[in-house]
């Protein structure tokens, strides 16, 4: 074994309205095999990044831009549900042109075609991306009338709410249409599953076989035909914020991903396909250790294995070769490889599908690499034979999993309906093994990642230690997830607790308890269990999004808790008592109904534990903005001390963390190297944030005499991890001596709040990604956060360094955070943690939001 992990790597003429097929493109030499890299430590952010390239290649199209979301997916009316798409302007800077390949512009034409060509063909636009283009979702099935549409539906939900009853219904045995879902295009700059996705769409409505016709009498197909067109558009990997949507589960912070999760939710498939590029050979899941720990693995593992055992055959029948094509043969990573693939996070859209019942869920990677230097270097006709491959590997792929499906349906709903009955049931897992899951080779102890599942969450009502706002942002997303929660109609006591009326209850004796415990759970710390991981390893929202969540392990006799289901939170902004407000800054709403204010040019204070004095005479646009963003002002005597201004954040960060710093209302200028070297007007700014993109000794002397010129006036600084620590050092701001753990190092960790203006009422634990800690500190820099004694990491993957050091002991008890006043007079406040990072973990946001207020001081 030993092989190196493969990674995801970072990343025509239009064709006529109405034409349907692409043509078949030249054949040239075979190209090399593709290289393999370590993934980067950090996403990069700033202009000139692929945040910024997917904005400029956008312009074209920003009329889209800011229109209203479509109505939800239809569940009423039978089958063909027909769409007529308004086709967008034609855009000849279309990166898919270049290779053959179908531009965004072109796929409404074709698809309101294809509904004329065939009852079978259904289009509805499922959301809109980043940048406001439409998300193209096609149904592929037999035609159904609406009596037939709405058993149906019937018989999906029985399959969820009641699957021991579901599983002795004669009705889905014979007549469910079994769910498969094929997504594309997720990374923008990996094309080709669109293009497959056309043809096969075509070929399905005109064919006239006996066994399509059996295939979609008893299956729906489901294909997202462009999951990021911003990035298809554009030639980047992420969408027109800059985010990898493929790392957005299990937050989704974007349109795209949450149109995602409603599909997912919606039609509840049991087969998925996410089709990728580029790893040659053909990579084709199920995956490496450690396996998620949270769905139901060996259920999973048998169809997902035997499905990619026919996926394999049919690439391989296509008679591709090295020699002639530069084709590798196909890799199954579980079989073909020790470790480095692995599906252990929610965060991948197949992992993610497994939690809301899909017992085969696929990556595939297409082999022949078509994006980043390739796409810039490489003759058309080199790169559109590349890309014909790709396609044509892509339609196999797609075709044999329609093959399983129809060949196993049956077996393949009784598992989809097994995983929800254990669920319900509250049975535990079975570990998988040669014996559980007969017919998968290669089975062994390393394999086995089960959990034991508490018998209920509860996130209580009215925690003086955390904030309500945070529970209900909390409440809201299982309930967008498809997990139940109820709410207590009156005071309860459970496991030796009590609780008051009002408090959320989730009972974890339901079918969609995995994707339950993903969100709620602290996680595991797998460090010991692999050498590596793919991506992160830790995610818990229960405690990274700031609100209180106890684990009921057990319960004797039942819950038994006069509650009701909720479909959302209950309200929770409110204006109480007289005189002056006090609005606790320890959540992003709360920072974004705080700017809402400032912008309104009201005179808000600061008191001494960092939270914001609102005076009595702004009650009413108090009143507006907690019902608008769920927050609390209640009165206060204090009248606190300096003012609070508008901050204007000179940022160069990534885009998860310029997402993020816009959600709390602040105003960002991105900046970089190169746009401080090309001039910048540092009067427009306010306080300056480093995380990514800036080096201090890359500018040149203009840019930096202004740079200093904006210190050396008292402006603060805040910077994050190891290119904030390096910015810091360089600039001669604080004294304070950053040292890095292992780069590889991801996870959710204790911590010590000094409290006050930063940290104060900030969780008890935080999120690190490539961690730093501080010593040699000056006389006068504070200590706002420690890692927690001890081992520090609670889930996710820390190990030491090769020679022993940078590990989680080496930190503990270290400075994660600390401030003080640079020796240019400003405020500085560097941060070795990532509370922003992906705009996950919500609860930590407050803490930069603050130092940022307070730097601009």
């Amino acid at each position: 074994m030993g092989i190196p992990r493969p990674v995801l790597l970072t990343t025509a003429v239009g064709a006529v309205a109405g034409a349907l097929l692409l043509a078949p493109l030249p054949a040239t030499a075979a190209p090399a095999r593709d290289a393999q890299r370590p993934h980067p430590v950090r996403e990069s952010g700033g202009p000139g990044t692929m945040a910024a390239a997917s904005a400029a290649a956008l312009q074209k199209t920003a009329g889209t831009v800011g229109t209203p979301a479509p109505p939800a997916l239809r569940k009423d009316g039978g089958y063909p549900r027909r769409t007529v798409l308004d086709a967008p302007p034609e855009n000849p800077a279309d990166k898919a042109i270049k290779l053959g390949l179908a531009p965004y512009h072109s796929l409404a034409p074709r698809l309101n075609a294809l509904q004329k060509l065939s009852d079978r063909v259904s289009v509805e636009v499922a959301g809109r991306s980043a940048a406001g283009h439409e998300l193209y979702l096609v149904t592929v099935t037999a035609p159904e009338s609406s009596h037939e549409s709405r058993e149906q539906e019937r018989m999906r939900a029985l399959i969820e709410d009641s699957p021991a009853a579901a599983a002795k219904d004669r009705r889905i045995k014979s007549s469910y249409k079994t769910p498969v879902f094929i997504n594309n295009n997720i990374h923008g700059n990996e094309w080709e599953g669109t293009d497959a996705a056309l043809k096969l769409i075509e070929e399905l409505a005109k064919a006239k076989d006996g066994r399509t016709a059996g295939l979609l009498a008893k299956n729906r197909i489901y294909l997202n035909v462009t999951a990021n067109p911003d990035g298809r558009i554009a030639g980047t990997r992420a969408n027109g914020n800059g985010f990898d949507l493929n790392r957005d589960f299990i937050t989704a912070s974007q349109p795209e991903s949450q149109a995602i999760r409603q599909i997912a939710v919606d039609k509840q498939p049991a087969v998925m396909l996410d089709l990728h590029g580029y790893v040659n050979g053909t990579l084709i899941e199920p995956t490496t250790p450690p396996h998620g720990e949270n769905y139901e693995y060996d259920l999973f593992l048998k169809n997902s294995y035997a499905n990619a055992l026919g996926m394999e055959k049919a690439v391989n029948d296509l008679g591709y070769t090295p020699a002639k094509d530069g084709v590798q043969p196909p890799v199954i990573p579980f079989r073909d490889q020790q470790e480095g693939w692995d599906d252990w996070p929610p965060i991948f859209t197949p992992q993610y599908m497994a939690f809301q019942g899909a017992v085969a869920s696929h990556t595939v990677e297409f082999p022949m690499r078509v994006n980043n230097n390739d796409y810039n270097n490489l003759p058309v006709e080199e790169l559109r034979r590349r890309s014909a491959i790709n396609t044509d590997i892509a339609g196999a792929v797609m075709r044999a999993t329609l093959d399983y499906t129809l060949d196993h349906r049956t077996s393949v709903i009784a598992d989809q309906i097994e995983t929800f009955r254990r669920g319900v049931a509250g049975e535990a897992q079975r570990p998988v093994s040669e014996e559980t899951v007969p017919g998968v080779p290669g089975i062994g102890p390393e394999d086995v990642y089960t959990t034991s599942f508490p018998r209920a969450y509860v996130i209580p009502a009215g925690d003086g230690q955390r904030s309500a706002t945070a529970a209900a942002r909390l409440v809201d997303h299982l309930v967008a997830n498809d997990v139940r929660v109820e709410r207590a109609r009156a005071g309860f006591r459970l496991a030796g607790r009590s609780y008051p009326a009002g408090s959320y209850v989730v009972d974890m004796h339901q079918a969609k308890r995995g994707v339950a415990n993903v969100i709620l759970d602290e996680g595991r710390d797998i460090s010991a269990d692999v050498s590596t991981m793919y991506d992160i390893s830790g995610w818990s929202l229960g405690l990274l999004w700031g609100a209180s969540v106890d684990k009921v392990q057990k319960v004797s006799g039942g819950l038994h808790i006069p509650a009701r289901p909720v479909q959302a939170a209950s309200p929770t902004g409110a204006v109480t008592g007289q005189g002056d407000l006090r609005l606790r800054l320890d959540d992003p709403k709360e920072l974004a109904a705080l700017n809402s204010l400032l912008t309104q040019g009201v005179k808000v204070r600061r008191a001494a534990d960092g939270s914001a004095i609102v005076p009595a005479s702004a009650g009413r646009q108090a009143a507006v903005l907690a019902d608008r963003y769920g927050v609390a002002f209640t009165a206060t005597k204090e009248k606190g001390s300096g003012a609070l201004a508008r901050t204007r954040v000179a940022a160069a960060v990534t885009p998860g963390e310029q997402f993020a710093l816009r959600e709390m209302g602040f105003e960002v200028l991105p900046v970089s190297t190169a746009t401080l070297n090309a001039g910048f007007d540092w009067s427009k700014a306010d306080v300056l944030y480093v995380s990514s993109g800036l080096q201090y000794g890359a500018l040149n002397p203009a840019a930096r005499s202004a740079l200093d010129g904006f210190l050396s006036g008292g402006a603060g600084v805040v910077t994050l991890g190891s290119t904030g620590a390096a910015f810091n050092t360089a600039a001669g701001l604080l004294a304070a001596k950053p040292v890095a753990g292992n780069g590889d190092a991801n996870g959710v960790v204790r911590v010590t709040n000094a409290g006050g203006p930063i940290t104060g009422g900030a969780p008890a634990h935080t999120f690190v990604y490539s961690p730093l800690w501080f010593t040699d500190l000056a006389p006068g820099v504070r200590v706002e956060q420690s890692y927690g004694t001890g081992s520090p990491l609670v889930s996710g993957h820390w190990r030491a360094k090769e020679d022993g050091t940078g590990g989680p002991s080496d930190a503990a008890g270290r400075a994660s955070v600390v401030s003080g006043t640079s020796a240019k007079g400003g405020s500085v406040v560097l941060f070795g943690t990532e509370p922003l990072f992906r705009d996950h973990p919500k609860g930590l946001f407050s803490q930069v939001g603050r130092a940022l207020l307070g730097a601009s001081g």
